[in-house]
């Protein structure tokens, strides 16, 4: 097998799901054989969102011939990862480069993982939602947009209400009686707005 490792690993993130990494080739001599490629060992050490660790599974690309650098797409947004490089030949791996740290930055969260309206009375409804399952960053705020549908199926004026991140629920007042309402529910990160969740729901026509 190879003798030594890549040397001089150096990674450029690129965005939140991509990063671009760069490796010395090993002389041709200490390949001992025929170079068949290079592999990129990556694995996701924790999500900076959230402090849990669990079963790490590591991922391998492997680039064939003399390449001396690789892309790494579909990272996990705002997550510390470590790579490290192993040149190949017909008999198998060399040793590893030493472990390289990195990050992914933010990106746009999933969408709110619920929305539930409740307690409707003739001019308020309650609103109950889920946090996003990938915050994919720190969320900074909700965005809640809404308005009324008419029998034939027409858009009424849209409102639109910003929520702080911390928040779990709402009570929407001053609402018209016995009328539907259609909701756009989505959560910002400092990068952006994620996919929007809709609901629909219909104030009471008379107590």
């Amino acid at each position: 097998v190879p003798m030594v490792a890549p040397g001089n690993v150096q990674v450029h993130v690129i965005n939140s799901t991509l990063a671009k990494v760069h490796w010395d080739p090993v002389p041709l001599k200490t390949v001992r054989g025929h170079l068949q490629g290079y592999k990129v060992y990556y694995w996701k050490v924790q999500s900076l969102s959230r402090r849990s660790r669990r079963h790490v599974e590591k991922k391998i690309l492997t680039f064939r011939g003399n390449k001396t650098f690789g892309m790494l797409p579909g990272l996990e947004p705002y997550s510390s990862y470590k790579l490290n490089v192993r040149v190949v030949n017909g008999k198998g791996e060399g040793p590893a480069s030493p472990d390289k740290v990195f990050q992914t930055p933010e990106g746009v969260p999933s969408s709110p993982s619920f929305l539930k309206i409740t307690n409707p009375t003739l001019d308020s409804l309650t609103l109950e939602w889920g946090s996003p399952t990938h915050p994919n960053g720190v969320l900074t705020s909700y965005t809640l947009k809404f308005q009324p549908i008419n029998n034939t199926h027409e858009l009424g004026p849209l409102v639109e209400i910003r929520i702080p991140a911390n928040e779990s629920s709402l009570i929407l007042k001053n609402l018209n009686y016995s009328t539907r309402y259609k909701f756009y529910f989505n959560a910002q990160t400092s990068v952006g707005s994620g996919s929007q969740i809709t609901e629909e729901a219909v104030t009471i026509m008379d107590e």
